[in-house]
């Protein structure tokens, strides 16, 4: 569709909410009317050449008491979907009485196949028909979108000659219609949630490219499965199966696509499922896995329910959610947001080594983010015995990359996919690509079939200049990824070189070393007659610390001691202080002397393990490829400055991060100072001119 068409297109459809709705209905419900009755009247128009063979093959099978219908109907339909009532949109147009309108409306709604009842059903447009009645509009809205100035089937409608009146409407042109729409919506009533559920088209064919380009040699005569996790209204999936498609038969081959998707938004997956069947896309909503009934195009959260359980994927293509907190799957489990530990499944907890060294890992990041949950989902759909095997490519923001502490979930995840080799590259792209956010988005590429010169490596490509400016901007989206950007993108992806704008690091090169860095604790007890005891609830510990000051001044002398020297004393006079209370002794009559001999975990035996001291405790990340290991980086960075300096080998955990800024970033060079001395004269001698002026007047 041309971009004149397009336009004209969609402000007629814009002209709607305005006409029909305007006083009758509050803005922020226009988008919740029009967006459903564009969906029904895609579905609807479709039908109107097959009307009158569905009724008369309907009289027919009922007549020979056939129940199962479906096949017979769809055969004559041409599509997945039917309609048995006498009604069309066109046909209810002609009542005037608007309860009457109403009732034909409903029976017009009742006679839709059982897909189709499920669309009504999530867009909710039982109770839309409801308040157009109540508001005597929906005579008005149903006559506006069967005009004959707008075609919303996805075939062009042809004059007497064979030229094309008005062009069809394909499912990429609905997804881009309904951001707009939903922007334009959001933005006349001062909501923000524009594009949260959808992807703008041209990333959309940069990400189809990404996972299919690099290995089209691979496409052979098989089989293939899509999967997207957060489908939103398909674009993702129908463009990766078009692709595929037209790669293989550039190449001779005959592919078969299959797309499998799952969409949370009940108006989101409501369109998702009605393109796809007007397209064409899928011939059957559901299909049998392991002797269970499923729908190609799942319902709910992909997190907890998930609706292709079990199954892998050829390719695993999403835009998951940024930032957006999953407590509510927890509640879908029954569980509390402090009992996320209990939240088991099988694509967040793996287990990896064998025997004695056999553990779990968890890749469950915090509560508040959800992204990197669907990128573990993905990973374990990842198939094994193929040639291809299955690439992922996965669009996050950039907490992905550094996230969580070494041990986390997140950090976790990315441990597992960079240690077993999985990550082939990850791609910077530019900000305000989205209609929704202006913040900077990053591609993962991901894959257990990397070629042979890739293994053990890792990618980093800075694509964050690789853009083309809008005209005009459509919400925070001021540029775009044209054919020549992703050409681009690819050209760096493939030629797998150094550039520029193109690093290459060993895996280990992200991975780091966790030390917890301790120091002895060193005490001395001194002037303890001036320190005022702590008022505490356990009356029997205060008791204790009188009796320990009281034991000082008495045979120390009020003497200022050591930890040893003082707990010797304690033990000699027969004052017993328990192990569980030494903390308290220390606590509040010790005072921190860094000349004072080390605190020992039992006071007075010389021998057993010193104390530590929490107050000088810290964390050291020490890089996997630092030269000589833990013990070199203690060695040469810390020990210098903190000689009694230890750490416990038993507690070091390995984590992993990622950072552009640290290999992209380029330091804005200063200007040299002759330039601003000169600037500051310039200013100087402006300033004395203009106040000479003054005074002379």
């Amino acid at each position: 569709m041309e971009q004149s068409q397009y336009n004209s297109l969609f402000s007629f459809i814009w002209n709607i909410a305005t006409d029909v709705l305007v006083y009758a209905f509050n803005k922020g419900e226009y988008k919740k009317i029009i967006l459903p009755m564009l969906v029904l009247r895609r579905i609807d128009v479709l039908l109107e050449p097959t009307k009158e063979q569905v009724l008369q093959m309907k009289e027919q099978l009922d007549r020979n008491h056939i129940e199962n219908q479906a096949p017979v109907l769809y055969n004559i339909t041409g599509y997945p979907f039917y309609n048995t009532s006498k009604f069309t949109m066109k046909t209810l147009k002609s009542e005037i009485d608007p309860m009457r309108l109403k009732m034909n409306f409903i029976e017009y709604m009742n006679g839709y196949s059982k897909d189709v009842l499920d669309i009504i059903e999530k867009l909710h447009l039982r109770q839309i028909v409801d308040n157009l009645t109540e508001a005597e509009r929906l005579g008005s809205i149903i006559e506006k979108f069967t005009s004959d100035k707008i075609n919303l089937s996805a075939k062009p409608i042809l004059d007497e000659e064979g030229n094309v009146l008005h062009p069809a409407l394909d499912n990429h042109t609905v997804g881009t219609m309904f951001e707009e729409l939903l922007r334009k919506f959001n933005e006349e009533n001062n909501v923000t949630e524009a594009g949260e559920h959808f992807t703008p088209r041209d990333y959309v064919h940069l990400l189809a490219d990404l996972a299919i380009i690099p290995i089209e040699d691979k496409i052979t005569d098989s089989t293939y499965k899509v999967y997207d996790g957060a489908c939103g209204t398909g674009g993702i999936l129908t463009i990766a199966q078009e692709r595929i498609q037209q790669i293989a038969k550039e190449r001779g081959k005959n592919a078969v696509i299959h797309i499998y998707g799952q969409e949370l938004l009940p108006e989101t997956y409501a369109t998702c499922k009605a393109d796809l069947m007007i397209s064409g896309q899928i011939k059957s909503f559901q299909y049998t896995f392991a002797g269970e009934e499923r729908e190609f195009i799942a319902f709910d959260s992909t997190i907890s329910r998930d609706g292709h359980s079990g199954e892998t994927f050829d390719f695993c293509i999403s835009n998951p959610p940024f930032g957006t907190p999953w407590k509510e799957d927890l509640k879908k489990r029954g569980l509390k947001e402090t009992e996320k530990a209990k939240f088991t499944d099988s694509r967040f907890t793996i287990a990896v080594g064998s025997g004695e060294e056999r553990e779990e890992i968890c890749f469950l990041p915090d509560i508040s983010d959800c992204q990197m949950l669907f990128l573990a989902n993905n990973v374990s759909r990842m198939v094994d015995d193929t040639v291809l095997g299955t690439r992922i490519v996965e669009v996050h923001n950039g907490s992905s990359l550094f996230t969580g502490d070494a041990g986390s979930g997140a950090s976790n995840l990315r441990k597992y996919i960079i240690e077993h080799d999985l990550l082939e590259a990850i791609i910077a792209m530019p900000e305000k690509d989205f209609y929704n956010t202006g913040i900077g988005t990053y591609v993962w590429v991901v894959t257990n079939r990397k070629e042979e010169r890739r293994k053990g490596l890792v990618q980093l490509i800075d694509a964050t200049k690789q853009c083309t400016p809008l005209r005009k901007n459509l919400g925070e989206k001021n540029c775009e990824t044209s054919e020549d950007d992703r050409k681009a993108i690819l050209q760096m992806l493939t030629d797998f070189k150094e550039t520029e704008q193109s690093k290459i690091f060993p895996n280990q090169e992200f991975g780091y070393y966790k030390v917890t860095v301790e120091r002895p604790l060193r005490l001395t007890y001194e002037k303890l007659e001036d320190i005022e005891l702590p008022e505490l609830k356990n009356k029997d510990d205060v008791q204790l610390l009188q009796r320990v000051v009281e034991a000082w001044r008495k045979n120390l002398g009020g003497h200022p001691v050591g930890d040893f020297a003082l707990f010797l004393m304690l033990e000699q006079m027969k004052v017993k202080v328990p192990a569980s209370k030494i903390s308290l002794v220390r606590k509040h009559l010790g005072k921190r002397d860094e000349d004072a001999e080390a605190c020992h975990i039992k006071p007075t035996k010389l021998d057993s393990p010193v104390a530590v001291d929490a107050y000088l405790r810290d964390v050291e990340q020490v890089p996997l490829l630092y030269t000589g290991g833990i013990d070199a980086f203690m060695q040469n960075e810390v020990l210098p400055y903190a000689p009694d300096a230890f750490y416990n080998a038993d507690e070091v955990v390995v984590g992993y991060e990622l950072s552009f800024t640290k290999y992209f970033y380029k330091p804005v060079e200063l200007r040299p100072i002759s330039e601003i001395t000169a600037d500051i004269e310039n200013i100087e001698n402006r300033l004395k001119g203009a106040l000479e002026e003054i005074l002379n007047v």
